[in-house]
């Protein structure tokens, strides 16, 4: 089975295009219980001077961006890449408004085509724990960073939405999400560890957030954006009849979140 670490699974199904992200984005936009938004608070997290050299590293459709785009600075020089082209695609339609301040690329986490200490900043926002080598890419990222340069990278923790995982064993114990990431994986529990060889300071700050789930379409959408194919296909209909019986009975669902940010230096 295909896991979140699988290059060719990831490229080819999962971030072909940004359906399945947009799909999550979607979720979280309707259901978050706390409305200060994701996208705003890592904002906010940001350190860096008026002009400032910014990699991100995993962009996906770059509504990060899209969604800060009146805040960034008018001297700030983005970069924004991925490793599939079909996200690189959405993100520059979705980031036409910084057009002038924004390059777009298709590039591998792990070999960054980019000098030495040539970047101010590198963002990862949830995309390390689908790096296969991760020693290999925050090396990558800590050779282009310049002195004093900051890594802002953030991840999940290790209960994050385990209630989909719950409801998903109820519904066929033989179904399994594809989208989070394994035990080992770059996670809230064990990220530092990773860091702390390649950095000085390493700081973790946790966003407070939770789901109140009360429509089916956009969690039937959710669910399905993180299944095989083959389920999508052959299991749909059974699936939405699930959740929707589910809502009716206990006319929410509750999932609990655990997310955060590394911000290393």
């Amino acid at each position: 089975m295909s896991d979140s670490t699988d290059c060719q699974y990831l490229l080819h199904s999962q971030y072909q295009n940004g359906a399945n992200l947009n799909a999550r984005i979607q979720f979280h936009a309707l259901f978050s219980t706390n409305k200060y938004g994701w996208y705003r608070w890592l904002f906010d997290q940001f350190d860096l001077p008026a002009s400032a050299r910014i990699l991100e590293v995993g962009c996906g459709t770059a509504q990060f961006w899209a969604s800060n785009a009146p805040r960034v600075p008018p001297g700030w020089s983005l970069t924004l890449t991925d490793m599939s082209p079909g996200m690189i695609a959405a993100a520059g339609q979705n980031v036409a408004a910084l057009a002038d301040r924004v390059t777009l690329a298709v590039v591998d986490a792990q070999e960054l085509p980019y000098e030495e200490a040539s970047l101010d900043a590198v963002v990862a926002n949830h995309m390390l724990y689908h790096v296969p080598d991760r020693h290999k890419a925050l090396g990558e990222i800590r050779r282009v960073l310049k002195p004093g340069g900051c890594l802002y990278a953030s991840t999940v923790g290790a209960t994050h939405m385990a209630e989909l995982d719950t409801l998903l064993h109820r519904f066929d114990p033989g179904v399994q999400r594809l989208d989070e990431p394994r035990p080992k994986a770059f996670l809230l529990e064990n990220g530092r560890d990773d860091l702390e060889p390649w950095f000085e300071r390493v700081q973790l700050h946790i966003y407070e957030d939770g789901l109140l789930v009360t429509e089916a379409e956009p969690l039937l959408a959710y669910l399905l954006s993180t299944l095989p194919q083959e389920v999508q296909e052959s299991r749909r209909d059974d699936l939405a009849a699930f959740v929707e019986g589910e809502l009716a009975r206990q006319g929410a669902v509750h999932i609990a979140k655990a997310q955060g940010l590394f911000q290393a230096s």
